[in-house]
């Protein structure tokens, strides 16, 4: 497999571990180090971080299932990369996205002992203060996606 679709497959993987609601199998992606910040600016470091911060979400929280659409992979070096990708979130028991929770993310990644782990999730409002149109036109490309 190609270093790109081994990135793609990394991102796409992290996504299902969350809609499984799986705590554990999300943060093994992440380096022991890496970090994530989350969509209301809150901020996990560390993997023992993640997966503790993640188990108090999934405990205590019926999370939205993401749907997601990347937009752009590109190499800093042969063993770093950024991906940026849109998302939406589909809430439980419900068949269409929440606009209202659509997102802008960005992975930067790095390979250690041959294996790529993220380093960096964040994830940021998709909002487009003052242009509804961006934000309805994000919303029916993710919707293509269901």
């Amino acid at each position: 497999m190609t270093d790109e679709l081994e990135i793609r497959a990394l991102y796409e993987g992290m996504l299902a571990q969350w809609n499984r609601r799986n705590a554990q199998g999300m943060a093994a992606m992440f380096g022991e180090n890496g970090n994530v910040i989350g969509f209301d600016g809150s901020l996990q470091n560390g993997r023992a971080e993640i997966h503790s911060t993640l188990g108090e979400i999934f405990a205590h929280h019926a999370t939205a299932a993401y749907v997601a659409k990347i937009r752009q992979l590109r190499f800093l070096s042969a063993d770093i990369a950024i991906l940026r990708a849109v998302a939406g979130m589909v809430p439980p028991e419900q068949a269409d996205l929440n606009p209202a929770v659509n997102a802008i993310q960005t992975l930067v990644v790095a390979r250690h002992a041959g294996r790529w782990q993220i380093e960096l999730l964040q994830n940021t409002p998709a909002q487009f203060h003052g242009r509804p149109e961006l934000s309805q036109a994000l919303t029916e490309e993710l919707r293509q996606l269901l």
